[in-house]
């Protein structure tokens, strides 16, 4: 059992094919034993392809698609990496749309690894500081973010991990912002 409470929250899973599977499944499986209702959010209704770094992985179902939801329904979003996942929602609108507006509204965010490369094509990152994969650095930087080399970084309610390793540090503060819930400074 966690020692955050996310009962009656609703936290989005946002990916696509091509997702690193266990920066979805640590997560996910942490939110639900916090009480969170989980949902798996994709460009395309049923299934999503997981992989195991440049192995395939398990094929998970989808909840819902981005074109039927709205970050309002939400009080936190989680942005898996992989290389592939993030790479094709970046060049979504709709995928970007809604990753703006939980900044927007105020609410927390978590990416780990290449998902803050959504970030940065949603361009909230700019005045914030981050981390993730290493490979991502110059993109962060150059959308105005301060890159730093730890393992979990937090800036009003953005929480970011550079890798699988980093996992158990992530899923401890993206527990802890979604319990907080609204941050009031986080803007688009």
């Amino acid at each position: 059992m966690s020692k955050f409470n996310l009962e009656g929250k609703r936290i989005a899973f946002l990916v696509t094919d091509g997702f690193e599977q266990v920066e979805l499944t640590e997560p996910w499986e942490a939110a639900l034993q916090a009480g969170a209702d989980v949902q798996l959010i994709s460009l395309n209704a049923g299934k999503v392809q997981g992989v195991h770094h440049d192995e395939k992985g398990d094929q998970f179902a989808v909840d819902q698609t981005v074109d039927e939801v709205s970050a309002e329904d939400f009080q936190g979003l989680v942005l898996p990496g992989g290389v592939f996942s993030p790479d094709a929602l970046r060049v979504h609108e709709t995928a970007m749309d809604f990753v703006r507006d939980f900044f927007k509204q105020g609410k927390p965010v978590a990416a780990i690894c290449h998902g803050p490369w959504s970030l940065v094509e949603a361009d909230v990152v700019s005045g914030r500081r981050v981390t993730s994969w290493p490979s991502l650095k110059t993109d962060l930087k150059n959308a105005g973010a301060t890159w730093v080399d730890e393992e979990c970084v937090c800036d009003e309610g953005l929480v970011t991990s550079r890798n699988p390793d980093d996992l158990p540090a992530f899923c401890s503060k993206m527990l802890e912002e979604f319990a907080e819930g609204k941050h009031a400074k986080q803007t688009a």
